[in-house]
Protein backbone atom coordinates (compact mmCIF):
# COMPACT_ATOMS: atom_id res chain seq x y z
CA UNK A 1 0.00 0.00 0.00
CA UNK A 2 3.06 2.36 -0.24
CA UNK A 3 1.92 3.42 -3.36
CA UNK A 4 -1.78 4.19 -2.18
CA UNK A 5 -0.14 6.75 0.57
CA UNK A 6 2.10 8.45 -1.40
CA UNK A 7 -0.38 8.94 -4.06
CA UNK A 8 -2.76 11.16 -1.69
CA UNK A 9 -0.12 11.94 0.72
CA UNK A 10 1.72 13.60 -1.97
CA UNK A 11 -0.44 14.80 -4.63
CA UNK A 12 -1.52 18.27 -2.66
CA UNK A 13 1.28 19.70 -1.03
CA UNK A 14 2.97 19.90 2.32
CA UNK A 15 0.29 21.62 4.56
CA UNK A 16 -2.44 19.13 2.77
CA UNK A 17 -0.12 16.35 3.45
CA UNK A 18 0.32 16.72 7.57
CA UNK A 19 -3.54 16.86 7.47
CA UNK A 20 -4.77 14.14 5.12
CA UNK A 21 -3.67 11.36 7.30
CA UNK A 22 -0.37 10.30 6.43
CA UNK A 23 0.40 8.19 9.47
CA UNK A 24 4.12 7.70 10.91
CA UNK A 25 5.77 4.30 10.91
CA UNK A 26 3.98 1.45 12.62
CA UNK A 27 6.53 1.44 15.82
CA UNK A 28 5.68 4.90 16.20
CA UNK A 29 2.09 3.52 17.76
CA UNK A 30 0.70 3.95 14.00
CA UNK A 31 -0.09 7.98 13.66
CA UNK A 32 1.61 11.03 14.50
CA UNK A 33 2.41 11.32 18.19
CA UNK A 34 0.10 12.83 20.03
CA UNK A 35 -2.47 13.23 17.32
CA UNK A 36 -4.32 9.70 17.70
CA UNK A 37 -7.47 10.66 19.80
CA UNK A 38 -9.08 13.99 21.08
CA UNK A 39 -7.37 15.92 23.95
CA UNK A 40 -10.06 13.49 26.09
CA UNK A 41 -8.48 10.65 24.94
CA UNK A 42 -11.15 9.03 23.30
CA UNK A 43 -10.34 7.41 20.13
CA UNK A 44 -12.13 9.12 17.01
CA UNK A 45 -15.42 7.65 15.64
CA UNK A 46 -15.59 8.16 11.54
CA UNK A 47 -19.04 6.66 9.67
CA UNK A 48 -18.37 6.43 6.09
CA UNK A 49 -21.66 6.63 4.16
CA UNK A 50 -21.84 5.56 0.17
CA UNK A 51 -23.77 3.86 -2.04
CA UNK A 52 -24.52 0.44 -2.71
CA UNK A 53 -21.95 -1.43 -4.64
CA UNK A 54 -24.49 -1.72 -7.60
CA UNK A 55 -22.25 -1.07 -10.86
CA UNK A 56 -18.29 -1.52 -11.02
CA UNK A 57 -17.04 2.50 -10.15
CA UNK A 58 -19.05 2.19 -7.00
CA UNK A 59 -17.49 -1.52 -5.98
CA UNK A 60 -14.54 0.53 -6.54
CA UNK A 61 -15.53 3.24 -4.16
CA UNK A 62 -16.08 0.58 -1.15
CA UNK A 63 -13.45 -1.34 -1.98
CA UNK A 64 -11.19 1.97 -1.92
CA UNK A 65 -12.60 3.06 1.59
CA UNK A 66 -11.86 -0.30 3.04
CA UNK A 67 -8.09 0.10 2.17
CA UNK A 68 -7.93 3.85 3.22
CA UNK A 69 -9.65 3.01 6.89
CA UNK A 70 -6.82 0.48 7.05
CA UNK A 71 -4.00 2.94 6.85
CA UNK A 72 -6.08 4.83 10.24
CA UNK A 73 -6.11 2.02 12.93
CA UNK A 74 -6.00 4.27 15.35
CA UNK A 75 -9.48 5.93 14.31
CA UNK A 76 -12.93 3.64 14.55
CA UNK A 77 -13.87 3.27 11.28
CA UNK A 78 -17.56 2.42 10.57
CA UNK A 79 -18.49 1.81 6.62
CA UNK A 80 -22.05 1.79 5.66
CA UNK A 81 -23.94 1.49 2.14
CA UNK A 82 -27.29 2.45 0.87
CA UNK A 83 -29.42 1.83 -2.11
CA UNK A 84 -31.35 4.08 -1.61
CA UNK A 85 -31.57 8.17 -0.15
CA UNK A 86 -34.22 7.32 2.37
CA UNK A 87 -31.69 4.35 3.48
CA UNK A 88 -28.90 6.69 3.43
CA UNK A 89 -30.65 9.09 5.46
CA UNK A 90 -31.49 6.63 7.99
CA UNK A 91 -27.80 5.52 8.34
CA UNK A 92 -26.71 9.27 8.36
CA UNK A 93 -29.51 10.09 11.61
CA UNK A 94 -28.28 6.79 13.10
CA UNK A 95 -24.74 7.59 12.93
CA UNK A 96 -25.10 10.78 14.45
CA UNK A 97 -26.87 9.15 17.37
CA UNK A 98 -23.61 6.75 17.56
CA UNK A 99 -21.70 9.92 18.61
CA UNK A 100 -19.07 10.08 15.38
CA UNK A 101 -16.91 13.22 15.31
CA UNK A 102 -16.75 13.11 11.60
CA UNK A 103 -18.65 11.95 8.31
CA UNK A 104 -17.54 11.27 4.76
CA UNK A 105 -20.02 10.96 2.40
CA UNK A 106 -20.92 10.06 -1.25
CA UNK A 107 -24.68 10.76 -1.65
CA UNK A 108 -26.99 8.62 -3.45
CA UNK A 109 -28.52 12.09 -4.58
CA UNK A 110 -27.94 15.17 -3.95
CA UNK A 111 -30.84 16.54 -3.51
CA UNK A 112 -32.67 14.69 -1.18
CA UNK A 113 -29.02 14.39 1.00
CA UNK A 114 -28.73 17.71 1.69
CA UNK A 115 -31.06 18.78 4.22
CA UNK A 116 -29.70 15.44 7.04
CA UNK A 117 -25.80 16.79 5.62
CA UNK A 118 -26.61 20.42 6.42
CA UNK A 119 -28.44 18.87 9.93
CA UNK A 120 -25.81 17.01 10.67
CA UNK A 121 -23.16 19.55 10.24
CA UNK A 122 -24.81 22.33 11.95
CA UNK A 123 -24.43 19.78 15.25
CA UNK A 124 -20.99 19.88 14.98
CA UNK A 125 -20.36 16.54 13.08
CA UNK A 126 -17.53 17.10 10.18
CA UNK A 127 -18.24 16.70 6.62
CA UNK A 128 -16.29 15.68 3.73
CA UNK A 129 -18.46 15.42 1.34
CA UNK A 130 -16.71 13.20 -2.02
CA UNK A 131 -18.04 13.03 -5.50
CA UNK A 132 -21.72 13.69 -5.72
CA UNK A 133 -22.18 17.34 -4.25
CA UNK A 134 -24.79 18.69 -2.07
CA UNK A 135 -27.19 21.59 -3.78
CA UNK A 136 -26.11 23.88 -0.67
CA UNK A 137 -22.07 24.33 -0.04
CA UNK A 138 -22.63 22.81 3.91
CA UNK A 139 -19.70 20.24 3.47
CA UNK A 140 -16.49 21.51 5.71
CA UNK A 141 -14.49 19.88 2.31
CA UNK A 142 -16.07 18.70 -0.58
CA UNK A 143 -14.04 16.26 -3.22
CA UNK A 144 -15.24 15.66 -6.97
CA UNK A 145 -13.33 14.89 -9.86
CA UNK A 146 -13.81 17.92 -12.81
CA UNK A 147 -17.02 17.02 -13.86
CA UNK A 148 -17.66 20.03 -16.69
CA UNK A 149 -13.94 18.69 -17.83
CA UNK A 150 -16.05 14.98 -17.96
CA UNK A 151 -18.53 16.24 -20.12
CA UNK A 152 -16.91 18.75 -21.96
CA UNK A 153 -14.08 16.40 -23.04
CA UNK A 154 -16.43 13.59 -23.65
CA UNK A 155 -18.47 15.54 -26.47
CA UNK A 156 -15.22 17.13 -28.30
CA UNK A 157 -13.95 14.13 -28.73
CA UNK A 158 -17.32 12.78 -30.04
CA UNK A 159 -17.69 15.68 -32.45
CA UNK A 160 -14.19 15.15 -33.96
CA UNK A 161 -14.62 11.67 -34.32
CA UNK A 162 -17.72 12.28 -36.09
CA UNK A 163 -16.34 14.97 -37.96
CA UNK A 164 -18.88 17.62 -36.92
CA UNK A 165 -21.97 15.85 -38.02
CA UNK A 166 -23.62 13.12 -37.01
CA UNK A 167 -26.41 11.79 -34.41
CA UNK A 168 -26.19 10.57 -30.78
CA UNK A 169 -28.07 9.26 -28.26
CA UNK A 170 -27.18 10.49 -24.37
CA UNK A 171 -27.40 8.02 -21.56
CA UNK A 172 -27.64 9.98 -18.42
CA UNK A 173 -27.10 8.71 -15.05
CA UNK A 174 -28.20 9.52 -11.23
CA UNK A 175 -30.04 12.71 -10.89
CA UNK A 176 -27.13 14.68 -8.59
CA UNK A 177 -24.99 17.44 -9.47
CA UNK A 178 -21.96 14.68 -11.34
CA UNK A 179 -24.79 14.31 -13.71
CA UNK A 180 -25.88 17.78 -13.89
CA UNK A 181 -22.16 18.89 -14.77
CA UNK A 182 -21.35 16.46 -17.08
CA UNK A 183 -24.41 16.78 -18.97
CA UNK A 184 -24.45 20.28 -19.52
CA UNK A 185 -20.95 21.21 -20.37
CA UNK A 186 -21.02 18.64 -22.88
CA UNK A 187 -24.55 19.91 -24.38
CA UNK A 188 -22.37 23.66 -24.91
CA UNK A 189 -20.10 21.74 -27.21
CA UNK A 190 -22.75 19.86 -29.17
CA UNK A 191 -24.39 23.40 -29.43
CA UNK A 192 -21.59 24.62 -31.11
CA UNK A 193 -21.89 22.20 -34.13
CA UNK A 194 -24.91 22.59 -35.64
CA UNK A 195 -24.42 19.07 -37.57
CA UNK A 196 -24.38 17.34 -34.11
CA UNK A 197 -28.58 15.81 -33.54
CA UNK A 198 -29.48 14.55 -29.77
CA UNK A 199 -32.11 11.90 -31.40
CA UNK A 200 -32.75 10.46 -28.15
CA UNK A 201 -31.69 10.95 -24.24
CA UNK A 202 -32.86 9.13 -20.72
CA UNK A 203 -31.13 8.24 -17.77
CA UNK A 204 -30.01 4.50 -17.27
CA UNK A 205 -28.64 5.36 -13.21
CA UNK A 206 -25.14 4.30 -14.15
CA UNK A 207 -26.63 0.48 -14.26
CA UNK A 208 -25.71 -1.82 -16.92
CA UNK A 209 -29.44 -2.98 -16.58
CA UNK A 210 -31.39 -0.09 -16.68
CA UNK A 211 -28.92 1.29 -19.75
CA UNK A 212 -29.43 -1.71 -21.41
CA UNK A 213 -33.33 -1.14 -21.22
CA UNK A 214 -33.44 2.53 -22.03
CA UNK A 215 -31.33 1.72 -24.79
CA UNK A 216 -33.77 -1.05 -26.20
CA UNK A 217 -36.34 2.01 -26.07
CA UNK A 218 -33.94 4.34 -27.93
CA UNK A 219 -33.23 1.90 -30.81
CA UNK A 220 -37.08 1.82 -31.07
CA UNK A 221 -37.79 5.34 -31.54
CA UNK A 222 -34.81 6.11 -33.54
CA UNK A 223 -33.46 4.44 -36.19
CA UNK A 224 -30.41 6.06 -36.76
CA UNK A 225 -27.66 6.80 -34.06
CA UNK A 226 -24.19 7.10 -35.45
CA UNK A 227 -23.16 6.83 -31.54
CA UNK A 228 -23.70 6.75 -28.26
CA UNK A 229 -22.23 9.15 -25.21
CA UNK A 230 -23.09 6.74 -21.95
CA UNK A 231 -20.88 8.54 -19.51
CA UNK A 232 -20.31 5.76 -17.51
CA UNK A 233 -18.75 2.28 -18.74
CA UNK A 234 -21.39 0.17 -17.08
CA UNK A 235 -23.46 1.84 -18.60
CA UNK A 236 -21.82 1.61 -21.67
CA UNK A 237 -21.54 -2.11 -21.38
CA UNK A 238 -25.18 -2.59 -21.03
CA UNK A 239 -26.15 0.14 -24.09
CA UNK A 240 -23.49 -2.40 -26.05
CA UNK A 241 -26.09 -4.97 -25.17
CA UNK A 242 -29.05 -3.90 -26.72
CA UNK A 243 -26.91 -2.91 -29.99
CA UNK A 244 -25.86 -6.47 -30.08
CA UNK A 245 -29.62 -7.86 -29.52
CA UNK A 246 -31.32 -5.58 -31.93
CA UNK A 247 -28.58 -6.15 -34.50
CA UNK A 248 -27.28 -2.49 -34.17
CA UNK A 249 -23.78 -3.37 -33.43
CA UNK A 250 -22.08 -2.01 -36.73
CA UNK A 251 -21.61 1.56 -37.82
CA UNK A 252 -22.12 2.86 -34.33
CA UNK A 253 -19.50 3.40 -31.30
CA UNK A 254 -20.03 4.29 -27.61
CA UNK A 255 -18.04 6.84 -25.37
CA UNK A 256 -18.15 5.43 -21.80
CA UNK A 257 -16.37 6.96 -18.70
CA UNK A 258 -14.53 5.98 -15.65
CA UNK A 259 -11.79 3.99 -16.83
CA UNK A 260 -12.95 0.50 -16.25
CA UNK A 261 -10.37 -2.24 -16.77
CA UNK A 262 -12.36 -4.17 -19.13
CA UNK A 263 -13.30 -0.98 -21.71
CA UNK A 264 -9.66 -0.10 -21.38
CA UNK A 265 -8.70 -3.44 -22.30
CA UNK A 266 -10.85 -3.57 -25.30
CA UNK A 267 -8.96 0.12 -26.07
CA UNK A 268 -5.89 -1.44 -26.16
CA UNK A 269 -7.08 -4.25 -28.58
CA UNK A 270 -8.69 -1.46 -31.04
CA UNK A 271 -11.87 -2.26 -30.78
CA UNK A 272 -14.30 -0.17 -32.88
CA UNK A 273 -16.88 -0.13 -30.56
CA UNK A 274 -15.03 2.03 -27.70
CA UNK A 275 -12.40 4.50 -29.16
CA UNK A 276 -12.22 6.23 -26.51
CA UNK A 277 -12.76 7.00 -22.78
CA UNK A 278 -12.67 9.69 -19.55
CA UNK A 279 -10.86 8.59 -16.20
CA UNK A 280 -12.77 9.05 -13.18
CA UNK A 281 -10.86 7.32 -10.12
CA UNK A 282 -13.35 6.04 -7.46
CA UNK A 283 -9.46 6.27 -4.97
CA UNK A 284 -10.99 9.95 -4.52
CA UNK A 285 -13.18 8.66 -1.58
CA UNK A 286 -9.62 6.87 -0.08
CA UNK A 287 -8.88 10.87 -0.59
CA UNK A 288 -11.86 12.03 1.24
CA UNK A 289 -11.03 9.48 4.06
CA UNK A 290 -7.45 10.94 4.41
CA UNK A 291 -8.47 14.14 4.46
CA UNK A 292 -11.17 13.50 7.07
CA UNK A 293 -8.14 11.32 9.29
CA UNK A 294 -5.88 14.34 9.07
CA UNK A 295 -8.51 17.10 10.46
CA UNK A 296 -9.36 15.53 13.59
CA UNK A 297 -5.82 15.03 14.49
CA UNK A 298 -4.80 18.18 13.87
CA UNK A 299 -8.29 19.51 15.12
CA UNK A 300 -10.91 20.06 13.17
CA UNK A 301 -11.46 23.64 13.35
CA UNK A 302 -7.37 24.32 13.21
CA UNK A 303 -7.07 22.15 10.17
CA UNK A 304 -10.27 23.91 8.53
CA UNK A 305 -7.25 27.29 8.41
CA UNK A 306 -5.29 24.75 5.87
CA UNK A 307 -7.70 22.71 3.76
CA UNK A 308 -9.03 24.04 1.06
CA UNK A 309 -12.94 23.78 1.05
CA UNK A 310 -12.95 21.90 -2.78
CA UNK A 311 -10.62 20.06 -3.64
CA UNK A 312 -11.10 19.39 -7.86
CA UNK A 313 -9.59 15.89 -9.45
CA UNK A 314 -8.47 16.25 -12.93
CA UNK A 315 -9.83 14.37 -15.77
CA UNK A 316 -7.85 12.66 -18.43
CA UNK A 317 -8.85 11.62 -22.00
CA UNK A 318 -8.06 7.80 -23.21
CA UNK A 319 -7.56 6.82 -26.18
CA UNK A 320 -6.31 3.26 -27.93
CA UNK A 321 -2.92 5.02 -28.27
CA UNK A 322 -2.71 5.81 -24.68
CA UNK A 323 -4.88 3.48 -23.02
CA UNK A 324 -1.58 1.25 -21.88
CA UNK A 325 -1.57 3.85 -19.53
CA UNK A 326 -4.42 3.09 -17.79
CA UNK A 327 -4.81 -0.42 -17.71
CA UNK A 328 -4.33 -1.59 -14.37
CA UNK A 329 -5.55 -5.37 -14.46
CA UNK A 330 -5.25 -6.25 -11.14
CA UNK A 331 -7.23 -3.31 -10.14
CA UNK A 332 -11.13 -3.80 -8.48
CA UNK A 333 -12.61 -1.69 -11.69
Amino acid sequence: MTRFKSMFCGAIGIAAVILAGCQAPADSGGAAPGATASKSGKKFKVGISIPAADHGWTAGIKYWATEATKQNPDIEWTIQDAKEPGEQISQLENFQTQGVDALVILATESAPLTPIAKKLHDAGILIVNVDRGFTEPVADVFIEGDNKAFGRKSAEFIVQKLGGKGKIAVMEGIPCTVNTDRVNAAKAVFAAYPGIQIVAQGSGNWNRQKAEQVMQNMLISSPQIDAVWAADDDMALGVETALKAAGRDKNIWILGGGGMKDVVKRMIDKDPMFPGNITYPPQMIAFGIQTAAGMLRAGKDNAKKYVPRHVMIDVSLITPDNAKEFYFPDSIY
